[in-house]
């Protein structure tokens, strides 16, 4: 894949700054230039989404990215909307063309949208409004219903399997969507809804049959749906609720049915959790803490044999949310702030870490104390693996970001 990201920095630079230097600045607490340095940690860092609104980039284990083909460059999906409020109504979906930043709103309709999916094969964004399944191909910006749940089992999608013949997702029922609509916030919901032990159903829907498969179903608060990147009949799930009582990762096999733990807990008030597939889907990721608050890493469970890695790092590198570089040489982080389970005073950064031996070895790539973690960063690697791409409030509105890896040469 050419160097996208190379040729985005050229182009920024050229019409920017007209071959100047990029300031050394504080990141954040007020506007901020299009490109700069961080002046704490010395690395390049701009903003991807260069328009008006609020955007945001999708969730940490959703896949935004479009490969380039030689006709078209590299391109990011994300969401934004048309002026500087947090209305999940107005957002529309648009791409940003990583070579050259040009913005393409794919979307106009003043729906709130559900759903972060994009196929990398076949280019088609699928979201769902209200009970209908739309998708709409980022190359010819026509959309199409896909499809319409039945009355009585109103589910939402949430991931598509590695040959994007199926969507996947989760049907809750009426009683625990009921306990959302009165308590909003997820302090208030989160163990009412773990407490009240209401059924779920995991499902698939067949893309080109429109057929609609219920695969599992428990009082378990299944939640945190995804599909292996690498094979089509897998598919992990978690058991929501306070991680501490909970054996929250597990796998099912669409076909057989056969349902699997991926990590038991064995030391008290262990946690584990926000998992994620590896790139080849041979691995399931995730924070864990043995025991909750105290001692911290990054896990990983092989999903063919259960041998387990983990890699332990320090309070201040804790992260709420964490990656995998695609040649998975390196991870990512989004720190936290004081009030999450870490307790970090020092924890709001953007990291990268380098796994050596039973340790990561780490380097701060943003300082992120102008940020409101109530907006969790979600990192990702760009496409060429040069960059970490990150939401932020620290402006004063919210925008998509990336730093490079590399620190800048002085």
């Amino acid at each position: 894949m050419k160097n996208s990201f190379k040729l985005l920095l050229f182009t920024i630079f050229i019409t920017t700054s007209f071959l100047s230097a990029q300031p050394i600045m504080q990141t954040g607490g007020k506007k901020m230039p299009l490109v700069w340095i961080d002046k704490d940690t010395q690395h390049k860092v701009m903003r991807l989404t260069q328009r008006e609104g609020n955007s945001a980039s999708f969730y940490f284990h959703n896949n935004p990215f479009i490969a380039g083909d030689g006709k078209t460059d590299d391109r990011m999906v994300f969401y934004g909307n048309d002026a500087y409020k947090a209305d999940g109504v107005g957002m529309q979906l648009f791409t940003v063309n990583l070579s050259d930043l040009k913005i393409t709103q794919l979307t106009d309709k003043s729906f709130r949208k559900n759903g972060e999916i994009v196929g990398k094969k076949n280019h088609n964004v699928y979201y769902q409004v209200n009970d209908s399944v739309f998708a709409i191909n980022i190359d010819s910006r026509v959309a199409s219903l896909v499809f319409v749940f039945p009355t009585g089992f109103k589910g939402g999608i949430t991931t598509l399997n590695a040959d994007e013949t199926l969507l996947g997702g989760v049907w809750a029922s009426n009683e625990e969507k009921e306990i959302s609509r009165k308590n909003p916030l997820k302090h208030d919901y989160f163990n009412k809804i773990y407490d009240a032990k209401l059924k779920r159903t995991l499902f698939t829907i067949d893309l080109k049959t429109k057929e609609l498969t219920k695969l599992f179903s428990d009082t378990a608060w299944l939640n945190h749906v995804q599909f292996s990147p690498a094979n089509p009949k897998l598919m992990m799930f978690c058991h929501e609720g306070p991680w501490h009582k909970v054996d929250r990762i597990w796998t099912i096999n669409i076909d057989t049915k056969e349902v699997k733990l991926m990590h038991k807990r064995t030391v008290d008030m262990e946690i584990a959790g926000h998992e994620w597939f590896s790139p080849d889907g041979k691995v399931i990721w995730y924070d864990l803490q043995q025991p909750r608050g105290a001692t911290f890493f990054v896990g990983g469970t092989d999903v063919n044999n259960g041998k387990e890695v983990k890699y332990e790092l320090d309070r201040n590198q804790w992260s709420v949310h964490y990656t995998i570089s695609s040649d998975q040489k390196l991870f990512a982080g989004d720190g936290g702030d004081s009030t999450a389970v870490a307790k970090a005073k020092d924890g709001k950064w953007i990291n990268l870490f380098i796994p050596e031996g039973d340790h990561f070895n780490y380097e701060r790539l943003v300082n992120m104390k102008f940020h409101h973690y109530h907006l969790e960063p979600n990192v990702h690697f760009s496409p060429d693996g040069k960059w970490i791409i990150f939401r932020a409030n620290f402006e004063g509105f919210e925008s998509v970001y990336a730093v490079e890896i590399a620190k800048n040469k002085k």
